[in-house]
């Protein structure tokens, strides 16, 4: 059957517009676009040591064979958040089965009616489709914009208020001044939500994240820790309050109505986990970022470049045919770089995004920002 004519029109618009996604085939060349920061995912000393993780605990299964609250609240589940508790320094830890089915769950179900949401303007889609569930009122402010947020924050006194925002933004990989924002979150008395799911392997003495590089996690609320982008895996935790864990796990459909991750998922985070105690990792990551940031300059490229110090650097290329136009230049000359569309920016911030790791050399940093100068 074909589609309803009201829906085929929006996928005709999409492609009048530039902006039709289509699933790609598989990037090759020098990879400068997946999430994969720390090389984890990729890495054949990890996988083989899941294996022993597995084979040392005897879990010969596929499969968790329910939702964590029928039949797959295994062993192993159990340790895993354990060892995610204790490494993030929280009271407890639940595993959800990825960062989207983690934000869907807490803003669903943590805001009643009558209560407020306020969401930093850009955070990502998971955050604003769980507002969407949510029975509460929401309202946006201005990105990073600590002054605005205040404002809102005594407009709204009086109501039950929760704060969203991220500690690194996928799109622009900036930072919001968390000390501050924290601060005024307390002051108020609002539960602050940060969503750390592209800080976590980058920031901090074991990459635990920006909150604990600052020591400022014990002053939010609720941390989201996403392991699909530095730790290579997939999954997702949220740290908090036992009280927290315990609600959640009453209410949060995107966790109550869902398979539990299979124990191989799970031998995958733990062992991460394990790999983030040795900073090498951070290290390399970071060598890496001050030379990406040192070219830029160099090469006098830099006032097109989102300012930030994560391993997401975007150059800001207006309109969707111009970086589309770029992007294939770049990938037909072997780096694997990805062009972000407008409407997943807004109108005009279309952009080429840069996702660094530790296995991109200085001379693949330094040769893909040269071929990018000779565009703009």
């Amino acid at each position: 059957m074909r589609l309803p004519d009201h829906l085929l029109k929006s996928l005709q618009q999409r492609q009048a517009d530039q902006a039709l996604r289509r699933l790609p085939e598989p990037l090759s060349g020098i990879d400068f676009s997946s999430n994969d920061y720390l090389g984890f995912a990729r890495s054949a000393d990890l996988y083989d040591k899941a294996l022993a993780w597995l084979a040392h605990r005897n879990l010969k299964v596929n499969g968790s064979t329910g939702s964590r609250l029928i039949s797959g609240n295994h062993s192993a589940v159990v340790e895993v958040e354990g060892q995610l508790a204790e490494f993030h320094q929280a009271d407890a830890a639940l595993i959800f089965n990825s960062g989207y089915d983690a934000n869907l769950g807490v803003f669903s179900s943590l805001p009643q009616r009558n209560d407020v949401i306020l969401y930093d303007e850009l955070c990502h889609a998971s955050i604003r489709d769980g507002i969407r569930l949510s029975a509460a009122k929401s309202y946006k402010f201005r990105h990073n914009d600590t002054e605005h947020l205040k404002s809102l924050l005594e407009q709204y006194q009086g109501n039950t208020i929760f704060v969203a925002t991220e500690s690194v933004f996928s799109m622009d990989g900036d930072t919001p001044p968390m000390a501050e924002m924290v601060s005024v979150c307390t002051q108020s008395g609002a539960y602050l939500i940060v969503d750390e799911a592209h800080a976590l392997g980058v920031f901090g003495e074991k990459g635990q994240g920006v909150l604990q590089s600052q020591n400022l996690h014990h002053e939010v609320f609720a941390r989201v820790m996403t392991f699909g982008k530095g730790l290579g895996c997939h999954g997702a935790v949220v740290l908090g309050s036992t009280q927290l864990k315990q609600y959640l796990v009453n209410f949060a459909r995107s966790f109550i109505y869902t398979t539990a991750l299979s124990p191989h998922a799970l031998a995958a985070i733990s062992i991460a986990y394990t790999e983030l105690e040795n900073p090498v990792h951070r290290q390399m990551l970071q060598e890496r970022i001050s030379h990406f940031n040192q070219e830029k300059m160099r090469l006098g490229i830099k006032p097109i470049f989102v300012y930030g110090k994560s391993a997401i650097q975007s150059a800001i290329l207006p309109g969707n045919d111009t970086v589309s136009r770029i992007a294939s230049q770049l990938q037909d000359e072997g780096f694997a770089v990805k062009a972000i569309l407008s409407p997943t920016v807004p109108q005009g911030l279309e952009r080429l995004r840069f996702c660094l790791h530790t296995y991109n050399s200085a001379n693949e940093i330094t040769a893909v920002l040269s071929r990018l100068a000779t565009f703009v």
